[in-house]
């Protein structure tokens, strides 16, 4: 007698092995983006940590003073921003060591760079500050690693605001308005909310274009650094709102 369940029985066995495969591809995808993304916080928590003690360290010595006008306020405020660059531009020339190193000399001149904020703001608003900064990244970046909605959109016209405050603050430093300046400080901490939330998916969708490459690791070390620059201005400009004067 034929036995009609046999093409049913092998054909269930076939999908079952496929939908294990798929699953087992599946936990494989979720575990090493898992990783990545563990990674790239690892390293900015520790970039900020780092520039956090570089900053308090400096300004309890008083070395902050030397760095608060002059030549060397200009030197520390602008190599930063040259590491930035080139790290930006010159990724896929440098190796991943190189980038690393470049990575954490940025976190010691930014280090020297905030020191000055201890001779503006008290010790226990900087502090308060940095926590709701936290909290807020935190907040913002779960949600931006979380959520289904496409935030691609937001990318462009983020870059547009970066490039507006810029121009602002410059403006601003020339007519010196108070009003002003808590407009901008306003508008930057809506930014670079944005920007935390907008960036924690980009390096998200990024992992499936890395990984297995030799550029993941230095995907790792250029996500650190835009998550870095998105907590730094965030509280910077929260600390405008938030900072009890000395």
């Amino acid at each position: 007698m034929a036995n009609w369940n046999e093409p049913r029985q092998s054909q269930t066995g076939f999908e079952t092995a496929q939908s294990r495969g798929d699953l087992a591809g599946g936990v494989s995808f979720d575990a090493g983006l898992r990783k990545h993304m563990l990674s790239i916080y690892n390293y900015m928590a520790s970039g900020i940590l780092l520039t956090g003690v570089i900053a308090l360290v400096t300004a309890s010595t008083g070395l902050a003073l030397t760095f608060a006008s002059g030549p060397l306020m200009w030197l520390v405020a602008l190599s930063p921003l040259a590491i930035v660059f080139a790290m930006s531009f010159g990724a896929n020339r440098f190796s991943t060591p190189t980038l690393q190193l470049m990575f954490w000399g940025f976190a010691v001149l930014m280090g020297l760079s905030l020191s000055t904020i201890f001779l503006v703001y008290t010790g226990e608003s900087i502090a308060a500050t940095f926590f709701a900064t936290a909290g807020a990244f935190a907040g913002l970046s779960l949600f931006g690693y979380t959520t289904k909605k496409d935030l691609s959109g937001m990318g462009t016209f983020l870059v547009m605001g970066v490039i507006g405050l810029i121009i602002a603050m410059v403006i601003n430093m020339f007519m010196q308005s108070s009003t002003m300046a808590l407009v901008i400080s306003f508008i930057g901490v809506l930014i670079f909310a944005g920007l935390t939330a907008y960036d924690t998916q980009r390096l998200k969708r990024e992992y499936q274009v890395v990984q297995g490459t030799e550029f993941a690791g230095k995907a790792i070390i250029m996500g650190a650094l835009s998550l870095y620059l998105d907590f730094i201005n965030m509280f910077l400009f929260l600390l405008r709102f938030m900072g009890s004067r000395e």
